[in-house]
């Protein structure tokens, strides 16, 4: 037999290397490109809808936006605007799903045809509902503003994030600065230096606080530009002399069932790459004072990117070796694991959202994560929801057990009550 595979949910046409998740639309939308190089290979981002077919869930192409030589290397998402990192510029995009009138007739119409698969897919993804139609709608793309966000001498745009209210979004790169802009005018408020080399991630809290991670091995919190502390994930957690760690991504997330309740996730790979390469790890931060609550091995695998669910009951994991796993954050435990979904680095994952569409969507799988590599390829990887016992269950069974040893006791010694 062979290795079990993920399902293909989508293929482009040039390397992917970002993606956001639109629960209100129901929009995956997946960004590459081949850059500048005169290879034939185009530079976009594609908007792509999903759907419950059968109990499946679909991928259609709804709408592709040639960004012309500028490939998209990271994205982030605050309604309907799209803030896209392309070389050394964060470009604005706006969009907007206009519904077809005749689209009840068209879903009839499909119906009465059958579901048309994707050309070349496998059994495997059949059986498992990855699909990809026709595309059906429309949705337009407006270019806002861009501005240019990195500089020196090979500047490039790593990544971006909106605040809380989507008022602001922070952009970081090969730099070391942290800059700070309005949404939509792009005007700068707040520039300064964050690390010695690139900035690898960064993420803002609903407080305002802001992490950076860097390639000098360093994890700072700032308020603004001012340093509050930098984060040490190997005070309660293991400790090697001769291997450093770097911090390579972070996230914030909710706790789930607590709405004040904050988080962050890290990720620490090995700085230098060995020929028995240690263990990557993850960690678990208070999100009010930043100290680290639990640390776990993640594999030998190194990390290339990291996601957190919505609700914060979930991290998804993507691998420079193209394996896909997601965990639980409380305890920090593996769920799932894919080894090589992709073959090669996967750039980026995102977690179906639990709100808008996404209950829809998700239909009876515990929640699903999404990937995309420089294959080309939106992989699918669903978690079966986790059987449990309900609580009136359990206490009917306590109770048929008591009355059980009673009548076992009352026979076996009479007069015993």
């Amino acid at each position: 037999m062979g290795r079990r595979r993920a399902p293909e949910l989508y293929r482009a046409p040039f390397p992917l290397y970002a993606l956001q998740v639109d629960p209100s639309a129901g929009l995956l939308i997946a960004a590459g490109g081949g850059g500048a190089a005169k290879t034939g290979i185009k530079n976009g981002v594609h908007f792509l809808q999903l759907e419950q077919i059968n109990g499946r869930l679909s991928a259609s192409l709804l709408h592709s936006h040639d960004t012309e030589t500028r490939a998209t290397m990271n994205l982030a998402l605050a309604g309907d605007i799209l803030a896209a990192g392309q070389d050394a510029q964060c470009q604005l995009l706006r969009f907007r799903v206009h519904k077809q009138k005749d689209n009840k007739a068209e879903k009839a119409g499909s119906k009465e045809q059958g579901l048309r698969q994707r050309k070349g897919a496998t059994p495997e993804e059949k059986k498992s509902g990855a699909e990809t139609h026709p595309e059906g709608g429309e949705l337009k793309v407006e270019n806002l503003q861009a501005v240019q966000t990195n500089f020196g001498s090979d500047p490039l745009q790593k990544v971006v994030c909106f605040n809380h209210d989507n008022t602001l979004l922070a952009t970081g790169g090969t730099d070391g600065f942290v800059r700070v802009w309005k949404v939509p005018s792009l005007e700068k408020v707040l520039e300064f230096k964050a690390h010695e080399g690139d900035i690898e991630d960064l993420a803002l809290g609903p407080d305002g606080k802001l992490v950076t991670v860097g390639w000098d091995l360093k994890a700072s919190v700032w308020q603004k530009d001012q340093l509050l502390m930098q984060l040490h994930w190997q005070e309660n957690g293991p400790t090697f002399s001769n291997t450093p760690y770097r911090y390579q991504a972070c996230r914030f997330g909710q706790v789930p069932d607590q709405p004040s309740g904050l988080r962050l996730f890290t990720v620490q790979i090995p700085h230098k790459r060995l020929r028995q390469p240690p263990p990557c790890y993850l960690t678990a931060w208070d999100g009010s004072s930043f100290l680290p609550l639990r640390t776990k091995p993640c594999g030998n695998e190194v990390i290339s990117c990291l996601s957190v669910s919505e609700s914060g009951t979930f991290l998804g994991l993507g691998t420079v070796t193209g394996s896909v796993a997601i965990y639980i954050a409380f305890s920090l435990q593996r769920l799932y694991y894919m080894r090589e979904a992709h073959g090669i680095v996967v750039t980026d994952v995102a977690f179906l959202p639990e709100k808008g569409r996404g209950p829809e969507l998700l239909g009876s799988h515990e929640t699903a994560l999404f990937s995309v590599a420089v294959d080309s390829r939106c992989q699918l990887h669903l978690l079966p929801s986790r059987r449990s016992v309900p609580v009136w269950l359990l206490l009917l069974l306590c109770v048929g057990l008591i009355v059980v040893t009673i009548l076992l006791l009352q026979s076996a010694f009479p007069g015993f009550l």
